[in-house]
């Protein structure tokens, strides 16, 4: 349950994130092969063919699509080096 909710202040903080992901693709401090399987994440999840639940169900398919990505989301701001947390306040 505790994930649940840090998953969901994530939501929350949609603004601040998108300056951290800027910094993480362009940073020299983080490796390449994290970056490179950080963008094959983000962009691999919307292009693959099956999807947990069917988005014609239409919230709940969306639903789950945002729970995916919050959730990619949260292991790349574990993969990204401290001072970059620190910097744009996401833990």
């Amino acid at each position: 349950m505790k994930k649940f909710f840090r998953r969901l202040r994530l939501v929350f903080k949609v603004k601040k994130f998108i300056p951290f992901l800027i910094e993480f693709f362009t940073s020299g401090s983080v490796p390449f092969k994290q970056k490179i399987l950080s963008a094959g994440l983000i962009i691999g999840y919307p292009l693959l063919p099956f999807d947990l639940i069917p988005d014609f169900l239409t919230l709940i398919g969306v639903v789950d699509d945002v729970g995916v990505l919050l959730f990619i989301f949260q292991q790349i701001i574990k993969m990204a080096p401290a001072e970059l947390r620190e910097k744009h306040k996401l833990e």
